[in-house]
């Protein structure tokens, strides 16, 4: 791969993705097998400003053997250290970036009901010091290509072939492989925004959603919560930053409790290292009550047992099918990369910035209001190529927004 094109995308990640400003330190979060590339990041965080950047590397293979191997009780509960970098966290509030290239099927052969277990009370445990610095620090999330991803997306493909190969597919789905990349996603924000204008300007109260794969869906909204898309801001603060690398998403929170029918996958769902494929969820009074895959039913189940919330939507997210993720036509194996290919959801954490006067009303008011809360937030795709959703806004009005996959408007 052009050297130039992977310096742009590390340029890209630090100055628009964490949009790292003088004085602030920055957290990157790594796998060993992308030191080199997390080492760029780390010198354009470095050129931006930043006081001090520091590197997380993790280690999969390690992961794998400490969950076959060590104590339960030890790998469910924060040690000193753990605690020591929450506290840390909360008082420093770093940018984070986070560089994910993990193998999606990274842990196959854990017993999953172990897993799930760990993980429902590491969550728990970090729960408490998350909530204190949510919404007030800048993050961003991107891809990089490491060698058991590469040859999942790319069967056919070995070794460096396979890696050149996906590193090129995420430069194009970041629109770093031509042109600037900065002014590229300057132009793209431009446009997402402008699809979220139009979206808040209807008045919806409701979408439904109907497919020939036997998804029949509606999902109610709550007044005046808005539809974002790409950068936001850290509460209190004017710096733009962008979650997500890539991003093809207007999304918004729905009202707990209102979400009736069945929906199918659209693409399968790398959760926590293991692939969960053909799946559906049916809703019942806003609540995810069945869960059915060919693939990866146990891992589905746990989702739904994180916490008291975790079995509801947090998330609605409308991405037209006609994507430039989507027309790749790769499978990503990866929830960044195939949630912004087509429609998804997400089970579990809503955002609470999206409420109106969230500044003054505060978390838990939000969460009375119908944001629902959880420290969980899981997002499939259930976006087909002749997916139908309609609105309705507040005059019971129905308004097209999706035919045959894509924007009616």
């Amino acid at each position: 791969m052009d050297a130039k094109k992977i310096e742009n995308y590390a340029h890209l990640i630090a100055k628009i993705g964490g949009a790292v400003k003088k004085r602030q330190e920055v957290v990157i979060l790594s796998e060993v097998e992308t030191v080199s590339f997390a080492n760029k990041v780390a010198k354009y965080c470095y050129e931006c400003g930043a006081s001090r950047v520091s590197i997380e590397y993790s280690n999969p293979e390690l992961g794998k053997l400490s969950y076959e191997y060590a104590d339960e009780e030890k790998l469910s509960t924060l040690n000193q250290k753990d605690i020591g970098n929450q506290e840390y966290l909360n008082a420093v509030l770093p940018v984070m970036i986070y560089l994910i290239s993990e193998d999606p099927d990274g842990l196959s052969g854990i017993d999953q009901k172990k897993l799930a277990r760990i993980l429902k009370a590491k969550k728990a445990a970090i729960g408490k010091y998350r909530e204190k610095r949510e919404n007030r620090y800048q993050w961003c999330i991107a891809g990089v290509p490491g060698k058991a991803w590469a040859e999942k997306v790319f069967p056919d493909l070995k070794g460096e072939e396979a890696i050149e190969a996906l590193w090129k597919a995420i430069l194009i789905t970041a629109r770093a492989y031509e042109g600037d990349p900065i002014k590229n996603w300057e132009e793209h924000e431009k446009n997402l925004k402008g699809r979220c204008a139009a979206l808040n300007a209807m008045n919806l109260r409701k979408l439904i959603y109907k497919s020939s794969n036997g998804t029949d869906f509606q999902v109610g909204l709550i007044p005046g919560v808005v539809f974002m898309a790409t950068g936001e801001s850290a509460r209190g603060s004017d710096v733009v930053f962008q979650p997500n690398i890539p991003s093809e998403e207007c999304f918004t929170s729905p009202m707990k409790g209102e979400a009736e029918g069945i929906v199918y996958s659209a693409k399968p769902l790398s959760y926590n290292g293991v692939l969960i494929e053909d799946f559906s969820v049916r809703f019942e009074k806003g609540k995810a009550v069945e869960v059915k895959a060919k693939r990866g039913q146990e891992a589905l189940e746990s989702i739904l047992h994180i916490d008291e919330g975790s079995a509801y939507l947090g998330e609605v997210a409308l991405v037209p099918f006609d994507s430039p993720i989507n027309n790749t036509g790769l499978l990503f194996f990866n929830t960044l990369y195939d949630e912004n290919a087509s429609c998804h959801l997400a089970l579990g954490r809503g955002f609470n910035t999206l409420y109106p006067g969230y500044d003054e009303l505060g978390d838990e008011e939000v969460h009375k209001r119908g944001i629902n809360k959880s420290v969980s937030h899981v997002d499939f795709m259930i976006g087909s190529k002749d997916l139908s959703i309609t609105g309705i806004d507040k005059d019971g009005k129905e308004i097209p927004i999706f035919r045959d996959g894509n924007w009616a408007f």
